[in-house]
């Protein structure tokens, strides 16, 4: 059986960047994530891997490797809680991440593009309890195939940054609204960052990235935590320490410092959505405008140096 040509470009193209530097560490004896489905992917690929991605690229596959394993921990951390919810993957594209993290009961919907999808299909085998919905994450359509009636855990890994700011907040936003109780699991690049990729500036061998046009920085963190009244808490979460003195001590010790973690050019952030009603029911939006409210009071109570727990306004954490 011959080897499968991915005919992908542009934004798409990203992901075989991430599987090929998974892929990369998922081979060494040491691997901080065991893959071996990357692996076989990799191997029925057609594409010039290492002439786009480079061959000397052992620190990136393990940086990539340990961003991967920390959305692997929040899913398995949702899933001790809601051994039967479900996890959607938005701009999934051959993460074999299912297949790391399946506890037997887990729920799977993944979103992607048609081309994405199709591909995706012709490498990765079928499995029990997982569907992909071939659609963009700004249409609407996905957001009908999701059952959160056990949990739901929403991840988007390497994509949002991809998106125009208003388009991703109109992508968190929508999931507040729509599902209560919910936990979303993104990452995002610094503004630093976005800015050099919207220069051109990001090269590899003979690849360039795509521009990211949404980056972040602690403003817009500010923004993402009062995007919606059913937002609750947004959160950095660091990365799994690694192997050597660059994953296993300096990049650790980068994330726990505070002016220093802007030196890191990617974030993996964790929102989390107070449990109520949702969009539809009839105490939805009363529910959102009693949160406004509680914002509000301990906002006036705190500038007036009191405490909103001695005037029964709830804290929310």
């Amino acid at each position: 059986m011959g080897k499968i040509e991915p005919g992908l470009a542009g934004v798409p193209e990203t992901l075989l960047w991430t599987l090929y530097h998974r892929a990369t560490e998922a081979r060494r004896p040491d691997a901080v994530l065991a893959d071996p489905l990357a692996v076989e992917v990799v191997d029925a690929i057609d594409y010039p891997f290492a002439q786009r991605f480079g061959r000397d690229v052992a620190a990136r596959a393990q940086w990539q490797a340990l961003r991967t394993r920390r959305f692997d921990d929040e899913i398995r951390r949702f899933l001790d809680r809601h051994s039967d919810g479900t996890v959607v993957a938005l701009g999934e594209g051959l993460e074999t991440q299912f297949w790391r993290v399946d506890n037997g009961r887990v729920r799977w919907l993944g979103v992607d593009l048609p081309e994405v999808v199709r591909l995706r299909r012709r490498l990765l085998p079928a499995a029990d309890r997982q569907r992909s919905v071939a659609c963009s994450v700004l249409d609407p359509a996905w957001l009908a195939e999701v059952d959160p009636s056990r949990g739901v855990v929403i991840c988007a890994q390497g994509l949002l940054m991809y998106l125009d700011r208003a388009d991703v907040h109109r992508v968190i936003g929508t999931c507040a609204e729509r599902f209560p109780g919910a936990t979303l699991v993104f990452d995002a690049v610094l503004h630093w960052f976005s800015q050099r990729t919207l220069r051109g500036a990001m090269t590899s061998g003979g690849y360039a990235a795509p521009p990211m046009p949404w980056g972040i920085d602690a403003r817009e963190l500010e923004t993402l935590r009062h995007l919606h009244p059913n937002i609750a808490q947004v959160r950095r979460l660091g990365l799994p320490r690694g192997r050597g003195v660059l994953f296993g001590y300096l990049m650790p010790a980068l994330g726990a410092l505070p002016r220093l973690r802007n030196l890191i050019p990617i974030w993996i952030l964790r929102a989390r959505v107070i449990p109520g009603q949702g969009r539809g029911r009839p105490d939805g939006a009363a529910s959102a405008r009693r949160a406004r409210v509680r914002r509000r009071v301990r906002g006036l109570l705190q500038r007036a140096g009191q405490s909103p727990a001695q005037h029964g306004v709830p804290v929310v954490r």
